[in-house]
């Protein structure tokens, strides 16, 4: 009985070897000069620099997905996706042909950042001093709306209309040249790290609900009409904590030292052992960094 298994196992391991050989010289592509099997093709990306990233990568995304992947929801990654849509419009589909990138693609890139970002967070300590060193910059999400000409003419156009006591939303939709005028000139709410004219953040920064700049912004744009329609109360840096890591967390991304301790801390907590001996150093840069 105990021979019969042995002898079972045995054809078993053997099936298998066939089973992965066979895999392994399955064609990716067929040619009039011959097959290019998955093996070649294997045993020639793995040499080269951008195979090497993309191992690095997975192997990165796998720790990481283990450790902080209930933290990463799907609804973040879509919200990125949506905002990108915006943004680019109907210029989103080409500048991701143009980045050699499909959908799904661009999903798994923001999801392993959000990730990332996960892991920084979670290695940084939040400190009292750190956390008041940045509230000094800090201003809360605000909601404005926006006019946007191009001439000084039309900006006091703009002003005369409003002061005549037409809606701010309405002479947005007839004289804005920015496309959020078919919202009224309603933005999305940003805070003090938003990427926008420092010249706009602080004009609008300084104005009440229900308040609009009274002298139109000069920025790279052209001209700004600001509106404010909805500013919280700025609190104390303990009732923004969370806001307040979060712009820490962003800030220290942008830190290429911090970053490579936090993967390299990842990396080595993470049981990562490499199969092919030809790749066992593609980690070196970060499993013999000081934990």
């Amino acid at each position: 009985m105990k021979l019969r298994k042995k002898i079972l196992l045995g054809a078993m391991g053997g099936l298998m070897c066939l089973s992965l050989a066979a895999c392994g010289n399955q064609a990716v592509a067929t040619t009039k000069g011959g097959r290019i099997t998955r093996t070649s093709y294997y045993n020639n990306m793995k040499k080269t620099a951008n195979g090497k990233q993309v191992l690095q990568q997975m192997i990165l995304d796998k720790v990481l997905s283990k450790d902080y992947g209930k933290d990463v929801k799907s609804s973040q990654v879509n919200a990125i996706m949506n905002q990108m849509k915006a943004q680019y419009g109907s210029e989103f589909d080409m500048l991701l042909q143009q980045q050699g990138m499909t959908t799904a693609q661009l999903r798994q890139s923001l999801r392993s950042k959000l990730l990332l970002r996960e892991a920084v967070k979670h290695n940084t300590d939040f400190t009292p001093k750190m956390l008041k060193k940045q509230f000094k910059s800090f201003e809360p999400k605000v909601t404005v709306a926006q006019i946007l000409v191009t001439s000084k003419s039309q900006a006091q156009t703009v002003e005369s209309k409003l002061k005549s006591g037409d809606s701010f939303a309405k002479v947005a939709k007839k004289y804005s040249k920015d496309p959020s005028k078919k919202n009224g000139g309603r933005l999305a709410p940003f805070d003090n790290t938003a990427k926008l004219s420092p010249k706009f953040k602080d004009a609008a920064f300084k104005l009440h609900n229900g308040e609009y700049t009274k002298t139109p912004v000069k920025t790279q744009y052209g001209y700004q009409i600001i509106k404010m329609i909805h500013k919280p109360e700025r609190g104390t840096y303990k009732d923004n904590k969370a806001a307040l890591e979060n712009q820490i967390t962003d800030k220290e991304m942008k830190n290429a030292s911090l970053m490579h301790k936090v993967v390299s801390k990842v990396l080595q907590n993470g049981d990562v052992n490499i199969q092919d001996n030809s790749l066992k150093n593609i980690l070196a840069g970060y499993m013999s960094s000081s934990k």
